[in-house]
């Protein structure tokens, strides 16, 4: 089921990121930034299940290698310093970041072989739609 996701990823299409950077704290700056990038997305995995998802653009790239279900820690784009956990739920790709006592969501899904990334933080929904390359 993995293997669908594994592959490099172009951002084709980006809904109300800028407002999901603001609801996590992302400082101006960066939000700013944040908006004018199309990153693509490296997705890979090895022989002991090691998958590596690599997010590549001019501004910066950044990397995580984690196993299914083992939570990880993880420092984002931003600068935030995590504790994530990936899992597979019903074909979707599911990260879980806390932090501060918060906590968001990153869900990730094929649709017509498209990658759909869903940015979920309390009410505010971001949409990103990535087109393999």
């Amino acid at each position: 089921m993995f293997e669908a996701f594994v592959g490099t990823w172009k951002l084709n299409e980006s809904k109300n990121f800028d407002e999901y950077m603001e609801a996590l704290g992302v400082n101006l700056a960066i939000l700013k930034m944040g908006n004018i990038v199309k990153p693509d997305l490296i997705i890979s995995v090895d022989k002991q299940g090691v998958v590596c998802m690599k997010s590549q653009s001019t501004f910066k790239t950044t990397e995580i290698k984690f196993k299914l279900g083992e939570q990880f820690d993880e420092t984002t784009a931003d600068d935030r310093h995590t504790k994530t956990v990936m899992t597979l739920e019903n074909g979707k790709l599911i990260q879980k970041q806390t932090w501060d006592g918060k906590e968001t969501c990153i869900e990730r899904e094929i649709t017509d072989g498209k990658l759909i990334v869903k940015c979920i933080m309390e009410d505010v929904v971001a949409v990103r739609t990535y087109v393999k390359a």
